[in-house]
């Protein structure tokens, strides 16, 4: 299959399944705290971990396969799972020191930068 069918069948799919899983786990749990983002981002993470070991060290899982499942199913349900993936290769590649300042500036530096777009998009 093409790189970019692969993309763009992925990206949909994950779309789709974040929608209606969070969606669901919400009306279940409530919105008092976002359930449903929680489990979204830490299933996100659970299935990036897989893939990327299918991918990476038992080779069952080739480029297109990679495109599919990791940039556009992952990339479209979650990019938290991505930001743990470039963490965890940080600390595997012996960079703990990055990899904790890649966690510490994501969350802060993120946190900020929203609050930034939400005072902007007040006085546009």
């Amino acid at each position: 299959m093409n790189k970019w069918a692969c993309l763009v069948i992925g990206s949909i799919a994950g779309g789709f399944s974040r929608y209606f899983l969070a969606k669901t786990i919400s009306e279940r749990w409530g919105g008092g705290f976002p359930y449903g983002t929680l489990i979204v981002n830490l299933t996100g993470c659970l299935l990036v971990g897989i893939f990327n070991t299918l991918a990476g060290e038992k080779f069952l899982i080739g480029p297109e396969g990679r495109i599919l499942l990791m940039t556009g199913f992952c990339g479209a349900y979650t990019t938290f799972s991505t930001f743990m993936l470039e963490t965890s290769n940080l600390v595997r590649d012996g960079e703990i020191f990055l990899g904790f300042m890649n966690v510490a500036a994501s969350v802060a530096l993120g946190f900020l930068f929203f609050r930034a777009g939400a005072l902007l998009g007040k006085v546009i």
